[in-house]
């Protein structure tokens, strides 16, 4: 279990980071992008994204391996 959250958590932390440098760099990478509703909102979508990595990464530390 605290692998799948750590795998979990570098998945939204990449695309996350992607997310922020689709929208402040420019550069055409990232899944963020091509979800629909997120129109508008991909920078509070890719924020969310990283936080929610972070907070992944201390559930998995918290928890005792399998």
């Amino acid at each position: 279990m605290k692998a799948l959250l750590e795998v979990l958590g570098l998945l939204a932390l990449v695309q996350g980071g992607m997310g922020l440098l689709h929208e402040f760099a420019g550069w055409d990478i990232g899944f963020v992008r091509q979800i629909g509703f997120l129109d508008g909102v991909e920078v509070y979508a890719s924020i969310a994204l990283v936080v929610l990595a972070c907070a992944l990464f201390a559930v998995a530390e918290r928890r005792r391996p399998d």
